[in-house]
């Protein structure tokens, strides 16, 4: 396959397993755009204000989400806290909850109740009942803080933190979310089978000259060098099945984005959803165009791998079928990402990242 010669592609719908659906308005403008960016399966962040920290919670927002977009499977998550403890994971274990996502105090949104440096000394108890009841532990690899040194990002000064805790809890089932480094990318592949990491689409294409330059881009982990872009860029096509697809696209209200005042910080986040599985495809379209990639180091069955099976098998989920429908069928068709999405009355805008960018065009084939 010479991917900037395909004009029509049929590939299985992706598993997004790294999603922001927020809440009130935001959720209910955002939610069904998930089926618009190729996507059938997600993985629901808890960061909601306030976090989701019970079963009970878990289960009702799950419930509002299928109450919009009946069509997604939605893999629901706890917010690790004090609250959470061994006896809550045995019963969120039965109750199908998927996981538990540990936020470092402090780091990105919504994040002021996340849990201290010192977190696997504090939550072993609780790291050892996920072990036993298999649920997902879900990282935010940030060290809360500044940096042991300049030299290193905070993701780079949490991977030692990782490393710890995989040979404590050698069958912990543990994601490292939204790698940003090639460092990070190392760190996972030097753990066993139970490690795996998320890439984002937004950190295939940007660096951290766009994150400080356009509030649109600005994200936590802020993307690094254009070395750990390629890094990442190299994963996504190396059909390892430590990687996968995970979008941390993050909604946050145009206004609050780029009418910030000078006294305050820019929320974190970069909103993809509407073209989540099509932006991956430009970046990788971009990265042959620049010679970094060789056009046969994208092939179909890596494509799959990385947007959609690997995820699946992780999170033990049955793959897709590979004949006949449901499948995202992508065109070339002339179709560019608008500027943001719009609630019908017109009273909330979102920012989307890469406006204007030419896309495939993304339908159902059902």
């Amino acid at each position: 396959m010479r991917l900037r010669d395909v004009q029509r592609l049929e590939l299985p719908p992706s598993a997004d397993m790294h999603v922001h659906l927020r809440q009130d308005q935001v959720m209910e403008l955002v939610v069904p755009q998930i089926l618009n960016g190729g996507v059938d399966t997600v993985f629901v962040m808890p960061n909601l204000q306030p976090p989701i920290t019970s079963i009970a919670k878990a289960l009702d927002y799950q419930s509002c989400l299928r109450s919009i977009e009946p069509r997604v499977h939605y893999l629901m998550s706890l917010y690790l806290d004090p609250s959470i403890t061994p006896e809550v994971i045995a019963e969120a274990a039965a109750a199908g909850i998927t996981g538990v996502k540990m936020y470092p105090q402090g780091v990105t949104t919504n994040s002021e109740s996340g849990v201290p440096a010192d977190f696997l000394k504090a939550y072993s108890p609780v790291f050892a009942a996920m072990e036993q009841h298999d649920i997902v532990l879900n990282l935010h690899g940030e060290w809360p803080g500044r940096p042991p040194s300049d030299d290193i990002s905070l993701e780079e000064a949490f991977l030692p933190e990782l490393m710890k805790l995989h040979e404590k809890f050698p069958r912990l089932r543990c994601v490292l979310e939204h790698c940003s480094t090639a460092a990070a990318l190392d760190a996972v592949r030097a753990c066993g089978p139970s490690v795996v990491g998320t890439i984002t689409a937004h950190h295939l294409y940007l660096t951290g000259d766009d994150s400080h330059t356009d509030p649109l881009a600005f994200c936590k982990p802020i993307p690094k060098k254009p070395s750990d872009r390629d890094a990442l860029i190299k994963a996504v096509c190396s059909g390892d099945p430590k990687f996968f697809f995970g979008s941390d696209s993050a909604p946050h209200p145009l206004a609050a984005k780029i009418e910030t005042q000078s006294d305050q910080a820019v929320p974190a986040g970069v909103f993809t959803q509407p073209f989540a599985s099509q932006l991956v495809i430009l970046a990788l379209e971009e990265a042959i165009g620049r010679g970094f990639l060789e056009e046969d180091e994208v092939t179909q069955d890596r494509l799959e791998q990385f947007l959609s099976r690997s995820g699946r098998r992780f999170y033990k989920l049955p793959d897709p079928a590979t004949e006949g429908p449901p499948k995202i069928v992508l065109e070339r068709t002339g179709e560019t990402i608008p500027t943001s999405i719009k609630s019908a009355d017109g009273t909330l805008e979102i920012g989307l990242s890469r406006a204007n960018a030419p896309v495939f065009s993304l339908s159902w084939l059902t």
